[in-house]
């Protein structure tokens, strides 16, 4: 049988099948349409402006590496007038996130572009290692994602930047829609899908999602194509997570029907929160001024179990805990 031509230029040979939208491509339109709408996704959100100071989410795995490549691309070809840097986050992971950091490192000097790490223990005084210790493999995925977060934005304020991405894809939105539907978490359901946050809460930055309506799989691909350096180990705390059952159902849904991940995602932006639904209203910590909806942030009270040996002090819910020594995260 004759090779199959890619089905938009026509002279090529297709070397891969597209997952989103299965048509067969060559590699130079695949990169040209991915790249396309990366930054047709940009443009429509506007989610930079001219001058902006931009943080890279980087854990030195395939999405932000991806994402650092592609948004370093698109400033140049677009003349977006972006300063960006990369900002990482060292959890305390032995046998994972210092060897993904190293991948970092080494994207730092392909793509000439300055990083600034920050560690849970400096900002904590724990790392992950520790808390796992503590808390069990259970729910430390609670802690890691709230600690994570803050100390992006920790992170960001020391950098002085006006913005954090990250590398969330289609599928991780999908999944959070997932999530927050078996939760029943109702005022988290629309927020989950948003692609920007606008960060005017103290201590909060601005955030995007620019892979928002990017495959995971293509991301890959791309990756793959590119010959990107990139880390693929997954985190070893990982496998009890509960997105992890989101995840194995969302891929049998895309499975059977390619689309599913993309209608999700507009499902989600299509629902409508009832009006009898309290938001929480957001203010600031008492402890450390970071954002919080609550007396305290949910990072102080997490810190407070862990410190006075109640690890699963924060993890019920509980939006305060007892009066006692001011135990927060170290102000950057």
């Amino acid at each position: 049988m004759p090779p199959t031509p890619c089905s938009i230029c026509q002279r090529e040979r297709a070397m891969l099948r597209r997952p989103k939208t299965l048509q067969r491509l060559c590699r130079s339109c695949f990169y040209a349409v991915f790249e396309t709408e990366v930054h047709q996704t940009i443009q429509r959100h506007g989610l930079f402006k001219r001058g902006d100071r931009v943080a890279i989410g980087a854990s030195g795995g395939k999405d932000s590496t991806v994402l650092a490549y592609v948004l370093k691309l698109l400033n140049e070809r677009y003349d977006y007038g972006l300063e960006l840097f990369l900002l990482s986050v060292d959890e305390g992971i032995t046998g994972y996130r210092d060897d993904s950091l190293e991948t970092v490192k080494r994207n730092r000097d392909q793509y000439a572009l300055p990083l600034k790490i920050i560690s849970y223990e400096e900002l904590y005084g724990w790392t992950m290692d520790r808390i796992v210790e503590a808390v069990g493999r259970k729910n430390n995925c609670t802690f890691c994602g709230v600690f994570r977060r803050q100390a992006l934005d920790r992170g960001a304020l020391l950098l002085g930047v006006d913005h954090i991405v990250t590398g969330h894809n289609a599928d991780d939105v999908a999944e959070t829609v997932l999530m927050n539907i078996l939760r029943g978490d109702i005022a988290r359901l629309q927020r989950c899908t948003e692609i920007m946050t606008a960060g005017d809460a103290e201590g909060a930055v601005r955030r995007s999602k620019p892979f928002k309506y990017a495959y995971e799989k293509e991301i890959v691909m791309y990756a793959y194509f590119k010959k990107l350096d990139y880390f693929s180990t997954e985190c070893i705390y990982s496998p009890n997570a509960y997105r992890g059952y989101a995840r194995a159902f969302l891929k049998d849904l895309e499975a059977s029907r390619p689309s599913a991940i993309l209608d999700i995602i507009h499902a989600g932006e299509a629902l409508l929160i009832r009006a009898d639904v309290k938001m929480p209203t957001q203010g600031q910590c008492e402890r450390c001024g970071y954002v919080a909806s609550n007396r305290l942030c949910k990072a102080c009270v997490l810190l407070e179990g862990l410190n006075r040996g109640l690890p699963k002090l924060g993890i019920s819910g509980r939006a305060s805990v007892p009066d006692g020594p001011a135990v927060s995260a170290k102000q950057p």
